[in-house]
């Protein structure tokens, strides 16, 4: 009678090839494990919205210079009218002093001085039209009375100015506060987003910046001669900044935004430029074509005339970029900013 048994050797055979396929998913487990992670697809973005906030950064730094510059012309014109004020105050206190001597004299005498009833009235200027019509007081007193109110008027006036003064520039530091405060949080936001890559990734995107400012040492900027001696002693002294880190709102000598280093160099030629990027956009003779540059030429970028630099020749701009970086040379072509016009300060 035949057996209806399954053979042992199949059993045997089902058994090894389980055994091998169990291995082989251990194995590619293991494997997976080991291997570096797959890459996190919301990280890809990460440098281009850095690079975005740190944009945004340098172009809030530029309204906050402006308002800066707004702010320290308003305060120098505070304290010259304050300063005016209290001259012209010791000028009416002593007017007024010499007036009254002369007309307690005469009071003391029997008469009741015209100046006297003028300090007593409450419309000092209708009061001189009317004495000075009843030939009341005399040319001399009249005289001095009438330059005791101009000097009245000039003290209200000044006083008044003096007043609207204190509030634009109370207006304008308020503005200085929200920019800083906006400057600030996009460096934080920044920062926030860096601190999301791993050691690696933060350490690849530092070797590029690092690689960029090192270029500045092998840059070839051809034999062109600059524009002007002033262009030429400014540019100068802003090759002498190569390596300096960039600082919103700093204005040299070891730290500087995009404006700060035009202006500070140029400072250095004896030449005083606007504080922002934007007013320095109008500061000379426009160029309108990068091939009729000169080296010391300002350059500016962005269509809203947020950055500023030198032209340095063959191509390339010196510049102090954004934040993280230093004063370096950079190809125009590769800074990621279009060039709007130059500017050539003669």
């Amino acid at each position: 009678m035949a057996s209806h048994r399954r053979p042992k050797q199949q059993t045997r055979s089902f058994a090894t090839a389980l055994s091998v396929t169990a291995a082989a998913a251990v194995a590619l487990s293991t494997q997976s494990a080991s291997a570096d992670p797959l890459p996190d697809p919301n990280k890809k973005g990460v440098k281009a919205q850095v690079d975005r906030l740190y944009e945004e950064a340098t172009q809030a730094t530029e309204k906050y210079n402006g308002a800066k510059e707004k702010s320290d012309g308003l305060q120098k014109q505070v304290t010259n009218l304050q300063e005016a004020t209290a001259r012209k105050q010791a000028e009416l206190n002593e007017l007024r002093g010499s007036l009254g001597a002369a007309a307690a004299a005469q009071y003391r005498s029997g008469g009741l001085d015209p100046s006297v009833q003028l300090f007593l009235s409450a419309d000092p200027d209708a009061y001189l039209e009317q004495a000075s019509g009843l030939d009341r007081i005399s040319s001399r007193q009249a005289t001095a009375l009438e330059q005791y109110l101009k000097q009245q008027r000039a003290l209200q006036q000044q006083r008044s100015q003096a007043s609207q003064k204190l509030k634009d520039l109370d207006d304008t530091r308020k503005e200085l506060g929200t920019k800083k405060k906006e400057i600030q949080a996009k460096l934080t936001e920044a920062q926030r987003l860096l601190n999301t890559l791993t050691a690696k990734e933060r350490a690849k995107i530092t070797d590029e910046e690092d690689r960029a400012n090192r270029s500045s040492d092998r840059v070839d900027l051809g034999n062109e001669a600059s524009a002007s001696q002033r262009t030429a002693s400014a540019f100068s002294a802003a090759k002498s900044r190569v390596g300096m880190p960039y600082v919103w709102g700093a204005t040299g000598p070891n730290s500087f935004d995009c404006s700060g280093l035009t202006s500070w160099a140029f400072r250095q030629a004896g030449v005083s430029l606007p504080r922002t990027s934007q007013a320095q956009a109008n500061a000379g003779t426009r160029i309108n074509s990068l091939s009729a540059l000169k080296p010391g030429d300002l350059i500016i970028m962005r269509s809203d005339l947020s950055h500023v630099g030198f032209y340095a020749g063959n191509g390339q701009i010196l510049h102090s970029p954004k934040p993280g970086a230093q004063v370096r040379y950079e190809s125009i072509a590769r800074s990621g900013m279009p060039f709007m016009w130059g500017v050539r300060i003669s």
